[in-house]
């Protein structure tokens, strides 16, 4: 397979996770846990350790703080082989949450912006010789979103690269403006079930998938956890169906999905059996706790969308 050289721009974040937590502990007593774990997360955090681990040549983009968080989050980076061109903001903190993971996997948060809050045009570097550019959690992006966000994705696609794009939460009500100037420059866009509802307004999943086409996709993925996602392309829509797992902690998911999508896209694979690739993605991460948890590499996640017993 070929090794895409792909820009994660956007939202980078640490998460703590602990699991399983069924309630919070009350004053200073203490409830043991049997896992807990720190990783590089978000929308463009989560989404370049996946790229890396599935093959591709990942540089990120957005920006940190200059603390010991953002120091763990460039080590992780450089573990996994991602190129970091992340700008390390003075007086902000890095972006971090702390997620308790409920036995069912669902994950309330605490969360701090932090650096992501103040990201804007001129912390994006030049972006040559790329082969896709992938936009993490438009709405949450701070100063860079709506037209900024627009311009980064209107330069990668005018030097060739595939454009792709996701949310993170639906966090202004100005969504649908940012959403109307970045959509006619995106290939693919991503977003989850509730997300897509939200920002357009449509009733399920297919109906706000033909209005994220109307606002200027190419082809709009709404991603639809356990019941995998539905298609809206030049080819109409259609729904295709999720993988079976054992859930631990939901965290990420949406982040290994696209990841999974971006990289069978750049080596011609067409849309449905990229999109299941990212089906299959997501599920594997949901098999461990954090954002971090899922396929080691492609050929992992190829041979578990074989195997008949995930269907």
């Amino acid at each position: 397979m070929k090794r895409p050289r792909v820009a994660a721009v956007g939202v980078y974040i640490v998460d703590v996770l602990g699991r399983p937590v069924s309630e919070l502990p009350v004053g200073q007593t203490a409830h043991l846990l049997d896992e807990i774990r720190i990783t590089v997360a978000g929308t463009g955090g989560g989404t370049a350790v996946d790229l890396a681990r599935l093959g591709a040549r990942v540089i990120a983009a957005g920006a940190i703080g200059t603390d010991t968080i953002g120091d763990f989050l460039l080590a992780v980076l450089a573990q996994e082989g991602i190129e970091s061109r992340l700008v390390r903001k003075p007086g902000v903190q890095t972006s971090a949450t702390i997620l308790p993971i409920h036995p069912d996997g669902t994950r309330p948060a605490w969360h701090v912006r932090g650096a992501n809050a103040t990201i804007s045009l001129e912390d994006i570097p030049p972006l040559a010789d790329i082969d896709a550019l992938h936009l993490g959690g438009i709405t949450a992006l701070g100063p860079l979103d709506g037209e900024p966000a627009a311009e980064v994705l209107r330069r990668a696609r005018a030097a060739g690269a595939l454009t792709t794009a996701d949310c993170l939460g639906v966090k202004h009500p100005d969504a649908l403006a940012f959403c109307q100037a970045c959509l006619p420059h995106v290939d693919i866009f991503m977003p989850n079930e509730d997300e897509a509802m939200t920002i357009t307004g449509a009733p399920d999943a297919t109906t706000a998938a033909l209005a994220l086409r109307d606002l200027g996709a190419t082809c709009a993925i709404v991603k639809c956890g356990p019941n995998g996602c539905v298609i809206a392309d030049a080819d109409g829509t259609r729904s295709l169906p999720g993988y079976a797992v054992d859930v631990v902690d939901t965290t990420g998911c949406g982040d290994a999905f696209c990841a999974g999508v971006i990289v069978a896209t750049c080596d011609g694979w067409p849309i449905d059996r990229a999109a299941a690739l990212g089906n299959a993605t997501g599920a594997l991460t949901a098999r461990g706790l954090g954002s971090d948890a899922g396929a080691r590499d492609l050929d992992e996640a190829v041979s578990f969308m074989r195997e008949p017993s995930h269907a």
